[in-house]
């Protein structure tokens, strides 16, 4: 065998290789490996952000800053402006009909706007005529709570259903109903006596207007005469919170007279029951309308 020489190669305690060279058939190599031992895993130190909260954060900068450069128009939509509609032009095919023949800036006499009311109906039925009266009042103030009955002298047009608590046994057979929530009447007549018996049911009939009261001749010992009354044509008006009176004065098939008459008799009632302590103007508007028809403005006489 030739003579073997030996090369000894050092890497910083790393690597040791022996290489055996010569004309020998096998060449052997012994390698040593020394492990490395693996880096420690970073962590983020108290104070120090890591090393991807810092790219996220730059990130988010970058984001932002391409937002600022951005115009505010190229991002949204110009909203188009809403245009407000009148009730004429949301109501139906036959209330705009109907609409076109009142002159929303004029002011009709009495007689005219009843009349012009009886054509302007755009309802099927047999609608019913009212007033709407504004009055200067203010209804906070106890003096000033304007509230009165009137007997229409064309009657109301309707069947009115008076229910009676005159005796033991209408308070047996009116309570039996009440107790199931149970109303079949219109206007209910009571005599004073009766009254403390019909406490317990207050809140049931006080807010559809059913509670009798004085003021509109409900509370009677004349029961027989209430109840003639009512049927004849006795309504009852009251203002509301807004200061304003709402009545209806009779159908569209009385015709203008008719309606007229009941009219004068509401409005002649409605200025004798004004204020005492009312300073300026008592009545600011009228205007008459049909349930369904448009409103129609009238000409207000004797403030």
């Amino acid at each position: 065998m030739a003579e073997a020489k030996k090369k000894q190669v050092k890497k910083a305690d790393v690597v040791a290789e022996t290489v055996v060279e010569g004309n020998v058939p096998e060449v052997k190599v012994e390698k040593e490996v020394v492990q490395t031992p693996a880096e420690p895993k970073t962590t983020a130190k108290a104070g120090k952000r890591s090393a991807k909260a810092a790219r996220e954060t730059e990130e988010k900068e970058a984001k932002e800053a391409r937002k600022a450069e951005t115009p505010a128009e190229a991002t949204k939509p110009a909203a188009k402006p809403q245009q407000s509609r009148t009730k004429a032009e949301r109501a139906g095919k036959k209330y705009r009909e109907a609409a076109k023949l009142v002159d929303r800036e004029k002011f009709y006499t009495q007689e005219d706007a009843l009349e012009l009311a009886t054509k302007t109906s755009p309802s099927k039925f047999d609608a019913t005529v009212e007033l709407h009266i504004n009055l200067g009042v203010d209804p906070r103030q106890a003096d000033q709570n304007v509230r009165d009955t009137v007997s229409l002298p064309a009657g109301t047009g309707k069947d009115v259903r008076v229910a009676t608590l005159a005796s033991d046994d209408d308070a047996e057979k009116l309570f039996a109903k009440l107790d199931k929530e149970e109303i079949d009447f219109d206007i209910l007549v009571a005599t004073p006596g009766m009254m403390p018996r019909l406490g317990k049911y207050a809140r049931l009939l006080g807010p559809r207007g059913l509670m009798p009261n004085p003021k509109s001749g409900t509370i009677t010992n004349d029961v027989e005469a209430a109840v003639s009354e009512a049927k004849a044509g006795r309504v009852e008006y009251r203002v509301d919170q807004s200061g304003i009176i709402h009545i209806g004065i009779g159908k569209v098939s009385f015709g203008k007279d008719k309606l007229n008459q009941n009219a004068e008799a509401v409005m002649s009632s409605i200025r004798a029951a004004r204020p005492a302590s009312l300073k300026g103007n008592y009545i600011k508007a009228i205007t008459v309308s049909t349930t369904m028809g448009p409103g129609i403005k009238v000409e207000v006489s004797g403030r």
